[in-house]
């Protein structure tokens, strides 16, 4: 992965980011990977509208990770004010994950927050019986607050629940 490339998403990325997004957390191909919710969740996980819009906002910032002429990863970062920002969308194709791509474009993310938001803290929410993910990112420095939130279950632009109890976990890590 040192053939890597970072750069922040422009409104071209959008027909290539979405499809990346969505294969990498639901459907069938999401099951070659370990980070999918294809268990949790039916339906696109986002969408062309919804990008576009993160990627106008001056208060966000996708990153995306290139390889060759690929798009093999993303992070979404949005500046919350107060010192905090958040951490989503993290995403790296499925056939590669494990290869250590995620906890760089964590980096990639937190740098972002600290020197473009001014950002001191960094949250983020995972779903509740993603246990495996949750305990990922606590190996990468991010704390359970102990707070819960619902999971929008009555709106399909966040997926379909494939089961009724599914809520966020908040975790949040200090930035140095």
């Amino acid at each position: 992965m040192d053939d890597v490339r970072f750069r922040h998403a422009t409104l071209t990325d959008v027909p290539n980011l979405q499809p990346l997004v969505h294969h990498a957390y639901r459907g069938d191909q999401a099951r070659v990977g370990w980070t999918h919710e294809a268990d949790l969740l039916d339906a696109a996980r986002i969408d062309e509208a919804a990008l576009a819009d993160s990627i106008a906002d001056e208060g966000q910032v996708i990153i995306l990770a290139e390889r060759g002429d690929g798009l093999i990863g993303c992070v979404h970062v949005t500046d919350k004010g107060e010192g905090l920002a958040y951490l989503g969308m993290l995403t790296v194709a499925a056939p590669l994950q494990a290869q250590g791509l995620g906890r760089r474009l964590i980096d990639e993310a937190e740098a972002l927050a600290r020197d473009r938001f001014g950002a001191s803290r960094m949250e983020m929410t995972v779903i509740v019986q993603r246990d495996e993910l949750i305990d990922w990112y606590q190996r990468r420095g991010y704390r359970l607050t102990g707070e819960r939130r619902p999971f929008p279950a009555t709106d399909p632009r966040f997926g379909i629940p494939r089961r009724s109890d599914l809520a966020f976990v908040v975790l949040e890590k200090a930035l140095a």
